[in-house]
């Protein structure tokens, strides 16, 4: 078995840190330990994970990243980020300074599309270069071209595209989110996470379902530049992460086992400096 490097884990501690927006996800509202996930992950071949920061509360936003660095089996944490906001030179310089940090996130896709079209956003997000730290880019899949143009501006900065940019799959269905992943893979600076995607499949997905969509992405970034995520507890809405990675497993199952290992865990190692 392949082992699987997981690049989106989220735990969720509601004893320790405040998620407003879980008041609107009653079915995962809920506390998900490493523990719990361990003792599933670990029989499915996942023998490490990045912790993916789980949009706590602003004050909650540091105290998180350090706590889930001290946890069994995370080996690097995304921390939360405000691009937005003045005092992010200042933010930055205080995440990473923490060895465990691996790069940031700003989730966009819930957000309104001008958020991220500032002047300020994009020279914040430039400055991530200067500390080799990524950006996770969760857009979806009607704003692709507003995460385009964010790459667009900081060419230095290596972006990991999450959750296959987000598709519709069962409304919108393939286009023109074909066109618009084809698009933003043009971008070398820009990677993209094999990720999220069942979420957005209905709850009587199948291989067949998700399979068209995890190809195409393949097929435009190349086995270089794609890397695994469990979006665990997410994928529990519509699965469930056993169900996900034995997906996962039979999509890929063809490809040379070089490739398999590129996409499972060894980008993952390289991109995320791990």
């Amino acid at each position: 078995m392949i082992p699987i490097l997981d690049t989106h884990l989220h735990l969720i501690y509601p004893d320790r840190f405040s998620y407003p927006w879980l008041g609107g996800a009653p079915a995962i509202n809920r506390p998900w330990s490493v523990e719990a996930y361990w003792a599933e992950a670990r029989a499915l071949g996942i023998e490490a994970a990045l912790h993916m920061e789980v949009d706590a509360a602003e004050p909650d936003i540091e105290p998180e990243t350090a706590f889930v660095l001290t946890l069994p089996g995370i080996v690097g944490a995304i921390a939360a980020c405000r691009p937005e906001a003045i005092d992010f030179p200042a933010q930055i310089e205080r995440l990473a300074a923490n060895p465990g940090v691996r790069g940031v996130r700003r989730i966009l896709h819930e957000a309104p599309d001008e958020l991220s079209q500032s002047a300020l956003f994009a020279q914040n997000i430039r400055r991530l270069a200067d500390h080799d730290l990524s950006f996770d880019l969760c857009v979806r899949h009607d704003q692709l071209p507003i995460g385009q143009a964010l790459a667009e501006q900081a060419p230095d900065v290596r972006f990991i595209l999450d959750h296959c940019g987000v598709p519709d799959v069962i409304g919108a269905g393939l286009d023109p989110w074909r066109e618009n992943i084809r698009a933003i893979a043009r971008l070398p600076n820009v990677n993209a996470k094999i990720s999220g995607i069942v979420a957005y499949s209905g709850s009587d997905w199948t291989t067949d379902t998700i399979r068209p969509y995890i190809e195409h992405v393949i097929d435009c970034f190349g086995w270089d530049r794609v890397v695994w995520g469990s979006d665990h507890p997410v994928v529990t809405l519509t699965g469930s992460l056993t169900r996900w990675v034995e997906a996962t497993r039979e999509v890929i199952k063809h490809a040379p086992a070089e490739q398999q290992n590129k996409l499972l865990h060894a980008n993952a190692r390289r991109i995320y400096r791990l």
